[in-house]
């Protein structure tokens, strides 16, 4: 059975890019381009593993994981971070708002 991943990023370019790699890899995708419509997929059909852009609109990507993390719905959910734009410290902070 192939495996279901949730890229959740607003960047449509990165977003393309994201896809194709894991669909020639074999792997459904789905999106999300808001941290909302992350929430609504996630529970609609919760993904084998989502990648979280930190910087989304609206809500970003580290409230968002926070939110997954308090609903027991998802909250088993495996979230990795996903961003363009990491400095130093990032890994922590990602880290510590709940991302795998």
């Amino acid at each position: 059975m192939k495996r279901r991943i949730l890229v959740v990023e607003d960047n449509l370019l990165n977003l393309e890019l994201v896809t194709d790699l894991l669909e020639v890899a074999g792997f459904i995708v789905c999106h999300a381009q808001t941290a909302e419509e992350a929430f609504h997929a996630a529970c609609e059909l919760p993904p084998d593993l989502v990648l979280m852009d930190i910087s989304l609109p609206g809500l970003d990507g580290l409230t968002a994981t926070r939110a997954l993390r308090a609903d027991p719905a998802t909250r088993h959910l495996t979230i990795i971070a996903l961003t363009a734009h990491a400095m130093r410290g990032d890994e922590a902070i990602a880290l510590n708002a709940g991302c795998d």
